[in-house]
C-alpha cells in the first residue's frame, strides 16, 4: 500500500486538503454574499430548509463517497429512493400501519437493490457505470409499476411532522442528529479502519490491493449493499418529509449526489478524497440552491449551475494538481545546488 493511501486512510484530518478548504471558503462566500444580497438568506427559517434539503442528499453521498473512491459509481441511487417511496406508499395504502415495519421493509428492499448492483459488478465483472445506468431505468420502471400515476399522501400527521420536528428551542430538524451520527460512523470506517485503507488501496490499484490481501470483490459488494440501504433510508425520510409517495420521487437526484461527492474532492478515477470535503460540498450546493431560489432564479438555471459545478469538480482538482507539480518543478530548477562537501 502506498504512503499516500496509508496517510489518507489513517489520519482523518489529512483529508482537509487545499481543495476541501476551497469548498469551505466557497460555502462561506455563498452565505455572506447571499445574506447581503437576498432577503431571507441566513435566517433560522432559511437554514431549516437548507438542512432538510441536505439530509437525503448527504445520506446517499456518504456511501457514494466510498463507491467512487473504490473506482466505481452508482447512478441508480435516486431510482432506489423512488422505488422505496412507492413501496412505502403502497404498503401503507394496503393496510400496513406500523411505521417500524414499513421502515424495516424499505431498508431491506434497498439492501436487496444494492446487492443486485453489487452482484453484477463484482460477481460478473461488469462495469458499474453500465450496470447502474441499467438499474436506474429498471428500478424507476418498477416504481411506476407499483404506483402508476397515483400518489399516496394520507399518512398519519405524527409520522410526517415527526420526521421534520425541530430539536427543542431550535429550528434544526432532529433528523440532522441521525445524519451526524452516520457521518461519524462512515468517517471512522473510511479514515481509521483497515476497511477504509482497503477502499483507498483498491481505488488506486485493485490488483495490487488484491495481492496485499484486500478482499476487493467482497468489499465492493457490501459497499453497494450499504449504498442501496442508505438510499432507501433517504427515501423513507423523503416520503415523510413531503407526506407523499410518487413514482417520480427524487427524479434526477443522482446528479446532485455525484456533483456533491466530486465537488468535495473525491477523484472520479478513485483512490483519493474524503468525507470532510463531501459534507462541505453538500452544504455548499444546498445553500447555493436555496439562495438562488429565494432570488427567484429559474429552475432550469439551477440545473445549469449544478451541471457546471459538476464539471468544475472534475476538472478543478486535476488543474490544481498540475499547477502544484509545475510550481514544484520551478522551485527545484531555481533552487541553488547544494554545496559540495569539503
Amino acid at each position: 500500500m502506498s504512503e499516500t493511501t496509508r496517510s489518507l486512510a489513517s489520519r482523518p484530518w489529512s483529508v482537509l486538503r487545499s481543495w476541501d478548504a476551497a469548498v469551505l471558503v466557497g460555502l462561506a462566500l455563498v452565505v455572506l454574499v447571499g445574506a447581503a444580497a437576498v432577503d431571507g438568506v441566513g435566517t433560522p427559517r432559511f437554514w431549516r430548509f437548507v438542512i432538510l434539503e441536505i439530509i437525503p442528499i448527504a445520506l446517499i453521498a456518504l456511501p457514494m463517497t466510498l463507491v467512487i473512491i473504490t473506482g466505481e459509481i452508482d447512478l441508480s441511487v435516486a431510482s432506489v429512493l423512488g422505488l422505496t417511496c412507492t413501496v412505502f406508499g403502497q404498503l401503507w395504502a394496503s393496510g400496513v400501519t406500523s411505521l417500524p415495519i414499513l421502515v424495516l421493509v424499505c431498508l431491506l428492499l434497498g439492501a436487496v437493490l444494492g446487492a443486485v448492483n453489487g452482484l453484477f459488478v463484482t460477481g460478473f465483472g461488469l462495469p458499474s457505470l453500465a450496470v447502474t445506468i441499467g438499474t436506474l431505468a429498471l428500478y424507476r420502471g418498477l416504481a411506476s409499476v407499483v404506483l402508476g400515476n397515483r400518489a399516496v399522501a394520507d399518512y398519519p400527521p405524527e409520522w410526517t411532522s415527526g420526521a421534520i420536528r425541530a430539536i427543542p428551542r431550535t429550528t434544526v430538524p432532529w433528523a440532522v442528529l441521525v445524519l451526524g451520527a452516520l457521518a461519524v460512523v462512515f468517517g471512522v470506517v473510511l479514515h481509521a479502519t483497515p476497511i477504509g485503507r482497503g477502499v483507498y488501496a483498491m481505488g488506486n490499484n485493485a490488483d495490487a490491493a488484491r495481492f496485499s490481501g484486500v478482499a476487493v470483490r467482497r468489499t465492493k459488494f457490501w459497499i453497494f449493499v450499504v449504498t442501496g440501504t442508505m438510499s432507501a433510508l433517504a427515501g423513507v425520510f423523503w416520503t415523510l418529509r413531503f407526506a407523499s409517495a410518487r413514482a417520480d420521487t427524487g427524479l434526477g437526484l443522482e446528479l446532485a449526489v455525484v456533483a456533491a461527492v466530486l465537488l468535495g474532492g473525491v477523484s472520479i478515477f478513485g483512490g483519493r478524497g474524503g468525507l470532510v470535503g463531501v459534507i462541505a460540498a453538500v452544504g455548499l450546493l444546498a445553500t447555493l440552491r436555496n439562495t438562488l431560489q429565494l432570488a427567484s432564479v429559474p429552475a432550469n438555471t439551477l440545473t445549469v449551475i449544478t451541471g457546471s459545478l459538476l464539471i468544475v469538480s472534475v476538472v478543478g482538482p486535476n488543474v490544481a494538481g498540475l499547477i502544484r507539480v509545475r510550481l514544484r518543478r520551478r522551485r527545484s530548477i531555481s533552487a541553488p545546488p547544494p554545496s559540495a562537501a569539503g
